[in-house]
């Protein structure tokens, strides 16, 4: 089989598709296309009060682009909660690649200078495909994925992409929508320009609800 290629990755994306592996020790790459999408809506996303009362204390601190493999590789590892993921080497492979073309980026949460937690995902246009998270002290994704959402609205994304809808992302307010809608948000926000600004001071407020 041929190596997928990173521009290849791309137009799937573009297309409302992305590969999976079955498990993180498997080489081979699945596509899939849900019947549900899951998305997070930008303008209805809700954060938690007691996440709100976590990010004002100000104990964690955020980055974005700073560690990008290190989150792709944390977000992989197993955990007594998710012993497996789906997350293989060619994702890791793939994802640095599209890295390097300045397309992926990632978020970093520190507390003390440790990495604690983050997430990672794939910028088209104006729509933002989240691909995973990782959290090793509480509330660390959370918080990652409210930096996110604030970095999102700031840099004018339209589209935030989850792919499935869990429990931990139900609270912020992600819903399923079907195939043939997520189609038409997808192609709207591919044509609208925004900016996925690393290196902008955006406060976590800009998240808070519209």
């Amino acid at each position: 089989m041929r190596p997928l290629t990173s521009d290849l990755l791309l137009r799937a994306y573009a297309s409302g598709i992305f590969p999976m592996a079955r498990s993180r020790d498997e080489n081979r790459l699945y596509w899939i296309d849900p019947e549900q999408r899951g998305i997070l809506p930008l303008d209805a996303f809700h954060i938690p009060r007691s996440l709100r009362r976590t990010l004002r204390s100000g104990r964690f601190e955020f980055c974005c682009d700073t560690a990008f493999e290190t989150v792709v590789r944390a977000c992989g590892e197993p955990t007594p909660d998710r012993p497996e993921t789906w997350i293989n080497e060619e994702i890791v492979r793939l994802f640095v690649e599209l890295f390097g073309l300045g397309l992926a980026h990632s978020v970093e949460v520190r507390l003390d200078g440790e990495l604690v937690g983050g997430l990672y995902g794939l910028a088209l246009g104006g729509a933002f495909f989240g691909e995973s998270m990782f959290s090793r002290r509480t509330d660390a994704s959370k918080a990652a994925l409210v930096h996110l959402v604030a970095r999102l609205r700031h840099g004018g994304f339209r589209l935030l992409d989850t792919q499935f809808v869990t429990d931990h992302l139900k609270q912020f307010g992600a819903v399923e929508i079907p195939r043939a809608d997520y189609q038409k948000r997808l192609a709207e926000a591919l044509d609208e320009p925004a900016r996925f600004d690393r290196d902008a001071m955006v406060p976590w407020e800009l998240a808070l609800d519209r």
